[in-house]
């Protein structure tokens, strides 16, 4: 029987998140149907043998030889699966409501995408909403500082619905029609900003990205200095693919010049 909802996780080395993540679908989800399909990206902990052992009933696995990452191996498990809805889910993360209002919200035939409220491990408020890369976005000087935050402006914290330009694909709800029209997540990218393109993507074909604010989840994810590097690369990418001469090369050179900034200001603070 057709699944509500298929729930997308990819991991890789996420034993230590993987059974609270399972847990936390089994406890907020039971209201609906749905299945669980991970993707494990040639994990070198014991994450295979925690799902074979604790979890074989619950999920379906799939077990790649090599390192997909993000785009490959969410296109890989969405290929198997079978709900109408699609839900990209990071392995580290906590649902703490239920999912029903945010598949309700797709009862509007313009919404195409689906976001909620991303809390980190104190429970405490994270980004994970914003518009889209543009040259002038990039170039104003108060994202000089802060642009591991790209485009995450406005005011996202309160509980009230909005329509906004992308979320990020720590939770990311979609429809399985719209996945496949788009041709799902391009696999140039290997890990992020794949999620933005993926919004854009939505967004040309006139369908709304819809935050609610009022349901949570929690991220437990971190940033590191290999994560800045996949993040300036995916930017390189995404502006190259989505924006036009000459702001494509006002764009470049901002992206290029924000991470140096903040090369710099590592460097101080060290010898500081």
């Amino acid at each position: 029987m057709k699944k509500q909802l298929s729930i997308i996780i990819v991991n890789y080395n996420g034993e230590r998140f993987l059974k609270d993540c399972i847990t936390s679908i089994k406890n907020t989800c039971h209201d609906i149907s749905y299945e669980i399909i991970i993707v494990d990206n040639a994990s070198q902990d014991n994450s295979i043998q925690l799902l074979e052992t604790q979890f074989s009933k619950d999920i379906t696995l799939i077990k790649s030889k090599d390192n997909l990452g993000f785009a490959k191996g969410n296109n890989l498990g969405v290929s198997k699966s079978d709900g109408d809805l699609i839900l990209l889910l990071n392995n580290d993360t906590i649902l703490k409501h239920s999912l029903q209002p945010a598949i309700d919200a797709f009862k509007s035939n313009d919404v195409g995408i689906v976001g909620i409220k991303m809390l980190g491990k104190d429970e405490e408020y994270r980004h994970s909403v914003g518009y889209f890369p543009s040259a002038s976005r990039l170039i104003k000087l108060s994202r000089l500082y802060n642009f591991a935050n790209g485009f995450k402006t406005g005011d996202f914290q309160d509980d009230t619905p909005k329509l906004i330009d992308w979320i990020e694909g720590s939770f990311l709800m979609t429809t399985t029609a719209i996945w496949h029209t788009v041709k799902g997540l391009d696999e140039d990218y290997f890990m992020y900003v794949e999620d933005i393109d993926f919004c854009k993507k939505v967004t040309t074909h006139n369908f709304k990205v819809l935050y609610l604010p009022n349901i949570e989840y929690l991220h437990f994810g971190g940033y590191g200095a290999s994560r800045e590097h996949m993040l300036k690369e995916g930017f390189k990418k995404y502006i190259n693919k989505h924006l036009k001469t000459p702001k494509k090369q006002l764009a470049l050179l901002s992206v290029g010049f924000n991470f140096m900034i903040k090369d710099v200001k590592k460097t101080f603070k060290k010898t500081s």
